[in-house]
């Protein structure tokens, strides 16, 4: 059965003055649907068409099909991303995630400088990554589509694409300020909670 694209979260406008709903336009609308649209049109009438998106994932990447792996991961991480956003998002996580965070990066701003770093630092294109691995937290960067979900024993709690077309549109070239509104107005703690609670690390 073919992969559709995955509705936003929230409106396309919900994440403003920070991400803009033009950017969402083309994010969503254009970049993230071609994924999928490419990715079906690989796996049509092949066995992999039955594979669950992380299966495809791993799967592709396990093969050196680059060129599948791209689309299926991209198709990934771009979901993950709208779900590590939230127009509710920013402040502080709580309960165990708060204080694994203290625990690995020393405050909450350890980690948002770790994280800021990654981001800030990943030349070209690529992806920020919060993950969890034997129980502990870890800041990671991907290039292009790399994606933690083919590391063995690696838990993705959230992520923050810093391909330019994520934020071009409102910020030009000042990703710096792109990745501060993420960890300040925009980041889900709810939902790295929720995936750190589902990897039973």
């Amino acid at each position: 059965m073919a992969h559709t694209l995955p509705d936003l979260p929230y409106a396309a406008n919900a994440l403003e003055p920070h991400i803009s709903a033009e950017t969402f336009s083309f994010h969503h609308g254009k970049h993230h649907a071609a994924y999928v649209t490419k990715m079906n049109a690989a796996i049509e009438g092949k066995p992999e068409a039955d594979l669950s998106l992380q299966d495809l994932v791993r799967k592709a990447a396990a093969d050196g099909d680059q060129g599948l792996f791209n689309n299926a991961a991209q198709t990934w991480n771009h979901t993950f991303f709208w779900n590590s956003m939230s127009p509710n998002g920013g402040g502080a996580p709580t309960g165990d995630l708060a204080d694994r965070i203290d625990r690995d990066f020393g405050s909450l701003e350890g980690f948002k400088n770790a994280f800021a770093d990654a981001g800030a630092t990943q030349f070209g294109s690529g992806w920020a990554w919060l993950v969890v691995k034997d129980g502990k937290l870890e800041v990671r960067k991907t290039l292009n589509a790399e994606t933690p979900l083919t590391e063995e024993g690696v838990v993705p709690l959230l992520t923050l694409d810093v391909w330019e077309h994520a934020y071009y549109l409102d910020f030009q070239n000042r990703r710096p300020d792109f990745i501060s509104a993420f960890l300040n107005d925009l980041i889900n703690w709810e939902f790295a909670a929720e995936n750190l609670a589902k990897s039973g690390q």
